[in-house]
């Protein structure tokens, strides 16, 4: 051993074994490449004698630590974008299931709406078949026998007030209301006010209730024209020889005077 080598100031530093790996690779390398650039030559070119060394490439550990960081960075945001898109799928999916139970609900609660309406309307209709069914009960117990001005007072003043409240509407055959009829159609839903069902064709209309004279009429009797069983048209006696119908379609809903147009007989209902 020399005396010096103990001295510190005089020992060459070391070199880890992968950089002298890698510098005496490069340096080969280059060697390598310039030996068969010089075979490659004339033949009688001098020979290289001039060694050249090169530079050592180093990775240093800040380097390797900033390529340790990117990669971590570069899988903690490839980690969020997964978490988000998987976070935006489960959204997606609430957002269609709450969508189909509004829907649902909205349907529910049309349904019951419908049901309820209907319910109601059925509710209306069997108060209104009662309350007929209790007039025309009143009516039969009534009797025929009441004076011009007692039925005009009742049930018949309702008739009359229906059937002036159609005035000026149209004559339409067949019509059945509300602002156009034929004549059997109107005074079939005047009567239907209090609760009486006529036939719907004055033929059969003339045949309805009581046959009376035109010398005895009362407010409230079905005049008819034809025969009994044959009519072809009907109106209402309202009093002082006057009458109501659907005349025809020049002359719609009218009053008119019964001399002028004489009945050929006449019903009583009331």
């Amino acid at each position: 051993m020399s005396h010096t080598a103990h001295i510190r100031s005089h020992r060459k530093p070391r070199q880890s074994a992968s950089k002298l790996a890698l510098r005496a690779g490069v340096a080969g390398g280059v060697l390598s490449t310039i030996a068969v650039a010089a075979s490659a030559g004339p033949a009688n070119a001098e020979p290289v004698t001039e060694t050249i060394e090169m530079p050592a490439l180093s990775l240093g550990t800040t380097d390797l630590a900033s390529a340790v960081a990117l990669s971590a960075e570069t899988n903690q945001q490839a980690a969020l974008d997964l978490d988000l898109r998987v976070q935006e799928n489960v959204a997606a999916q609430k957002a269609a299931k709450d969508a189909k139970k509004a829907q649902q609900e909205a349907e529910r609660k049309a349904e019951a709406k419908e049901k309820a309406e209907a319910a109601a309307r059925a509710d209306a209709a069997a108060q209104d078949r009662a309350s007929r069914s209790d007039e025309r009960t009143t009516l039969s117990a009534s009797g025929s026998g009441q004076s011009s001005s007692s039925n005009a007072s009742g049930s018949v003043g309702t008739v009359i007030a229906f059937l002036k409240a159609q005035l000026g509407d149209a004559y339409v055959m067949g019509a059945t209301g509300p602002n156009a009829w034929d004549c059997s159609s109107l005074v079939q839903a005047a009567y239907r006010q209090v609760g009486v069902d006529l036939p719907r064709v004055s033929q059969d209309q003339s045949l309805a209730g009581t046959p009376v004279s035109l010398d005895n009429l009362q407010v409230g009797d079905i005049l008819y024209w034809g025969g009994a069983g044959s009519a072809y048209h009907t109106g209402v006696y309202i009093g002082d020889g006057q009458y109501l119908d659907a005349a025809n379609p020049s002359k719609g809903v009218v009053i008119q005077d019964l001399s002028g147009y004489p009945a050929s007989g006449a019903v009583r209902v009331l």
